[in-house]
This record gives C-alpha cells, sequence and structure tokens, in this order.
C-alpha cells in the first residue's frame, strides 16, 4: 500500500476540488481504485487530501488531483465532465510526464463571463487559429469548433484586427423544401444560420449584435452569398463545411482578402449531401495539407465538453462505423 498528499490553498478550494456530494473525489476512487479522504490539519491554510492505494494508482490518481487544483486555482470549475476528461490524460500518459494546462481567457462575454479552452485539443485549435491565416477544425460534435472560432472573431474584431465577423454555412436544403416554408428569404435560411446567431448572442448581447448588424460589422449569410466577393479585413467562419461541395469550398477559401482570417469548420461523419457528391471539406483536408499558413486541426471524441454521454455515444457510433468497414472488408 502507498499514500500519498495533496494539499490544498483554502477549505474553499477543497469543496471545489470535491464537488457536490463529493462527486468529483467518487469519479478519480473508481478511475484508479484507490481511496481517498480529507484530512483537516490546518483550517487556516487548506487541507490535506490523502490518497491511498497500491503505487501506480496512487500516482496516477495524485496526478489527476494535482491537475484538477490547477483549474481550481485558476477559477475554473470543475465539472464532472472535466474530471472525467483529466483523468483519461492521466490514464494516456501513465508514466508521469508533464501535462499541458487547457489555456488563457480567449474573450469575456456580454455578460462578463470569461472564456477559455477547456480541452487540450481546444487549447491547441485556438494556438492554430492565432497562428494561420486559414485553419480546417474537424471533429465531431459539442467539441467547440464554432464556438471557439466565434469567440477568437469576437475578440479580433474587439481589438480591431479586423473590422468586420462574416459567418456562413451552406443551406444544404436551400432548395424545394425550403421554398415550402413561410416567409421572406431571410426568415427562410435563418434556420440554417441559428447557431451562428446563438454564439454571437453570446458574446456581444443581444442589443449589440443587433447594432454590428445593423453597422455591417457582423455579417451572417448563406455560403450562396459569398459567390463573386472579396472579403478583405474580415474574420471569416465557415461553419458545417462539410455540407459544401468541392466546387463550393473552393470558391470559399479564395474569397479571403487582405488582412484577413478564416475558420472552417465541419464533422466530416454527419455529411448531409446528396449521395455520389464527394464532400468539399473532405477534399480541401487532404490537398491543403503543408500549405504555410494553413492549420489543419483534427478533434477527437475526447474534445467532446457537452454532457459525457455525448462522448460515449460518438466514440459507440466511431466503433460501429469502424466494424461496418471491416465487415465489408
Amino acid at each position: 500500500m502507498s499514500e500519498k498528499i495533496v494539499m490544498t490553498r483554502s477549505n474553499q478550494a477543497t469543496a471545489a476540488l470535491f464537488g457536490a456530494y463529493d462527486t468529483n473525489i467518487h469519479m478519480i476512487e473508481d478511475a484508479f481504485g484507490v481511496h481517498i479522504f480529507n484530512r483537516n490539519e490546518d483550517t487556516e491554510h487548506g487541507d490535506a487530501i490523502v490518497v491511498n492505494g497500491d503505487m501506480k494508482d496512487v500516482d496516477m490518481a495524485t496526478r489527476t488531483l494535482e491537475y484538477l487544483k490547477q483549474m481550481v486555482g485558476q477559477g475554473e470549475t470543475v465539472s464532472t465532465e472535466s474530471v472525467e476528461y483529466v483523468i483519461g490524460l492521466v490514464r494516456d500518459n501513465p508514466d508521469g510526464g508533464k501535462m499541458e494546462t487547457f489555456g488563457d481567457v480567449i474573450c469575456i462575454t456580454n455578460k462578463g463571463k470569461p472564456i477559455k479552452a477547456k480541452t487540450i485539443g481546444q487549447k491547441n485549435y485556438v494556438k492554430a487559429i492565432r497562428d494561420n491565416t486559414i485553419v480546417l477544425g474537424l471533429g465531431p460534435a459539442g467539441t467547440g469548433k464554432t464556438f471557439l472560432a466565434v469567440a477568437m472573431a469576437t475578440e479580433a474584431l474587439r481589438d480591431k484586427s479586423v473590422s468586420r465577423i462574416v459567418l456562413t454555412r451552406p443551406a444544404v436544403e436551400a432548395g424545394e423544401r425550403l421554398g415550402f416554408l413561410p416567409g421572406d428569404l431571410q426568415s427562410k435560411i435563418d434556420p440554417y444560420l441559428r447557431p451562428l446567431y446563438d454564439a454571437l448572442f453570446e458574446m456581444l448581447g443581444a442589443e449589440n449584435f443587433q447594432r454590428h448588424m445593423e453597422r455591417g460589422t457582423v455579417e451572417i449569410a448563406p455560403l450562396a452569398y459569398m459567390r463573386g466577393r472579396t472579403l478583405d479585413d474580415s474574420f471569416i467562419i465557415l461553419d458545417e463545411a462539410q455540407n459544401t461541395t468541392e466546387e463550393q469550398m473552393k470558391m470559399f477559401l479564395t474569397r479571403l482578402g487582405a488582412n484577413s482570417k478564416a475558420v472552417v469548420t465541419g464533422d466530416l461523419s454527419q455529411t448531409d449531401l446528396p449521395l455520389g457528391k464527394k464532400s468539399g471539406l473532405s477534399t480541401a483536408s487532404k490537398i491543403l495539407r503543408g500549405i504555410n499558413g494553413i492549420g489543419i486541426f483534427e478533434f477527437s471524441e475526447r474534445d467532446v465538453v457537452r454532457h459525457s454521454l455525448v462522448r460515449k455515444i460518438i466514440s459507440a457510433y466511431d466503433k460501429y462505423e469502424r466494424e461496418k468497414v471491416k465487415y465489408k472488408k
């Protein structure tokens, strides 16, 4: 049997680390087969959290606690999803190598909430956007591809790095089915653009968002509206890019003008294109690799920051697809 101690800075830090009804601690105990308890040695300077068990298990549980303690110190909320994520990181790195931190504040929302990367994958994605002119962000739903890109665009607009934000998506049903929807063209395409509106509402607030729309410093439009334009001094985001054709993707990427940045996001496992049509995102992610100034970043199911069940659902479907391909061979 082995024992290690993790010291916290305050009783409040201990409470944040343990979580409601000690949920976080129970997750770590179950993951590594250890026993964890709080020994109140000095109520003024924090607590001693004691970890008992086999040596290797105690080491991994202790490293998990130290990482989560660092999150608490940075003002992060330790959710069950973040605990599960850190447990996975430690298991992938059992020999105790240095683990990266999640990242700094990207921007502050209209309500004063700081937006930060919640996984190492998200942190590296944000870095890729900072370091490149064009970034292709590929990965499953819930990894924050679009949300973080909108946060980066908002910050660029606020610090005057760009003079406008342009957000666009392909409306894959912009043919007959769209015609049955009531209202004018704008009301018909709004449902396709709603996720982009939601992200900007959170960053800017409804009133501020409306002012930017009226001034033209924020533009949200279907991809078809991009044809023939040159977008200078802009932060451009193409969302749901797995639903672009090869021709549409080429058209979009060649809209980039002076002092502009583009982020293209999509999930290649959720393509809604007609049978026989190849995804422009799939092609672009292959032929643009290695070009200076273009970053291609791929998220995994581990970077999913929605409910922990979403990560398990994605993993189950990935396994199903792999087995289906194997059976066909």
